[in-house]
């Protein structure tokens, strides 16, 4: 039977979200329901809400966060109710010339859940990035639930869903270490042209953040072939999700990775708003909500 959950959701184009009823369905094949622990506040939910990436409202926000998985739809065995789950934002088909050449971030047939969440009038909710989970629960695609320790803290292990993992793999995975500039350019086309020509000669270049559909970039063809190297996207750290997040999970529960110091406070839903104005201003590292 499907349930009624409280839900950050952006309705029009630069205007403040608002805390609402959001339906969402039982699960069916290949789905799953995930009652959300923790889910950080995101640049690239305040784009949404700014219209930048999309125009798909109204959306329902989130998309770096841990749960525990509910209920599973029919055919669903990688993961069962009572699993302890970062979310990814996107099922890999695993057959794809991607997913078989060992580079899952680049397949050709991602999925998402197949039903939509919708508000109490039945308007469909677009889910930022498949998993909208600036709410207290949400619906997706059982391949997009990673299972890891539950022995790490849902605060910290949100953050694994997108911050750290687009940081950290970066420079692991799409640099080999090798790197001269990481840069979250989202806004500022203008930003990644500064860095082209401020790296090393033959150096390279990483675009971590999602860019809006009309920004372009324009250099000059004799500079590139001059200056050579580099200069590539990176997709949620090039990571291998099924694998590399537990891995990300055990170096934290070691202490080789400092992720409390990331987080800057905790908050509500209700208090999301705020956390866009505060991130707009650039006062905090982390703001991680606890539906």
């Amino acid at each position: 039977m499907a349930e009624q959950v409280r839900g950050v959701v952006a309705r029009r184009k630069g205007k403040a979200v608002s805390v609402e009823t959001v339906v969402v369905p039982d699960p069916g094949p290949g789905e799953a329901v995930v009652e959300i622990q923790a889910c950080g506040v995101c640049r690239t939910d305040m784009h949404y809400r700014e219209g930048g990436i999309s125009d798909d409202f109204p959306f329902l926000l989130g998309h770096e966060a841990v749960g525990v998985v509910e209920t599973v739809g029919e055919g669903v065995t990688d993961v069962a109710p009572g699993d302890f789950v970062i979310l990814n934002w996107r099922a890999v088909c695993g057959q794809c010339r991607a997913c078989l050449r060992g580079r899952p971030w680049y397949c050709f047939d991602t999925r998402n859940a197949v039903q939509k969440m919708t508000l109490l009038d039945g308007t469909r909710l677009s889910p930022v990035l498949g998993i909208g989970a600036l709410v207290e629960k949400t619906l997706v695609a059982a391949g997009q639930c990673i299972k890891v320790d539950p022995a790490a803290s849902p605060t910290v292990a949100s953050l694994l869903g997108c911050d750290v993992m687009a940081g950290i793999g970066a420079t692991i995975n799409a640099c080999g270490f090798d790197v001269d500039v990481v840069i979250d350019a989202v806004g500022r086309p203008e930003t990644y042209e500064q860095a082209f020509y401020a790296r090393n000669l033959a150096g390279r270049v990483v675009l971590v953040g999602v860019p809006a559909p009309q920004m372009k970039l324009e250099l000059l063809l004799v500079d590139m072939f001059g200056n050579g190297g580099m200069l590539k996207s990176s997709w949620d750290g090039d990571f291998l999700p099924s694998s590399d997040r537990p891995m990300l999970v055990d170096l934290y529960l070691q202490e080789w990775l400092d992720l409390e110091a990331l987080v800057t406070e905790t908050i509500p839903l209700d208090d999301v708003e705020k956390a866009f104005e505060q991130m707009h201003h650039g006062h905090v590292q982390r703001l991680v909500v606890m539906p």
